[in-house]
């Protein structure tokens, strides 16, 4: 193991290392998630006639943010938020939060989703799959956001699921997502 001591010099330390809870160790990571923020519907207004939304998105002790679109409650990020995935079993949740400047940014709704069925469809065999191929389909159910049937799929030798998930805690609104897997080599996902 190499590490840094007080003047930036690298120094052979014998111990093994172990990793921490804060970091992810590169043995343990499964690959990266990639979660295209596409789009919110009908969000809640949180200032006079509308909101300046934004959307962050954790896994575990992970967390992301896309950009803030002013004065918009039906507004198109198409933002790619990548995470690293070590336990698929980890939920990923997404909240929106409309953007104030000179107070605390009010919470516009939430969302929680796993990528259980999703990983169970990564580590399928699934190259010489024909292109557009439904791998399953996840229903609607009070275990989930789902605002709609959602498709796993397999298009351009990625696996795919495209999500519409309803925020809870507010009176309305519902946030487009698209997830896609991105193997890395050597990773225990393939």
């Amino acid at each position: 193991m190499v590490s840094l001591m007080g003047g930036g010099e690298a120094v052979e330390s014998p111990q093994k290392s172990t990793p921490t809870s804060t970091s992810t160790s590169i043995d343990t990571l499964l690959g990266l998630l990639r979660i295209r923020v596409r789009r919110g519907i009908n969000l809640a207004v949180r200032d006079v006639r509308s909101s300046d939304p934004y959307v962050v998105v954790r896994m575990g002790k992970q967390k992301l943010k896309t950009r803030v679109i002013n004065k918009d409650i039906n507004p198109e990020w198409n933002e790619d938020l990548t995470l690293s995935v070590a336990d698929p079993n980890q939920p990923v949740s997404l909240t929106v939060f409309d953007h104030d400047t000179f107070s605390p940014d009010d919470p516009m709704g939430d969302a929680e989703f796993h990528i259980t069925q999703f990983m169970e469809a990564v580590r399928m065999e699934l190259e010489g799959v024909p292109d557009g191929t439904i791998i399953t389909k996840v229903q609607p159910c009070r275990a989930n956001c789902l605002a709609e049937e959602s498709c796993i799929v397999w298009t351009e030798g990625h696996v795919s699921q495209d999500m519409c998930l309803r925020l809870k805690n507010v009176e309305c609104g519902e946030v487009e997502i698209q997830l896609q897997w991105i193997p890395l080599p050597g990773s225990k996902s393939g």
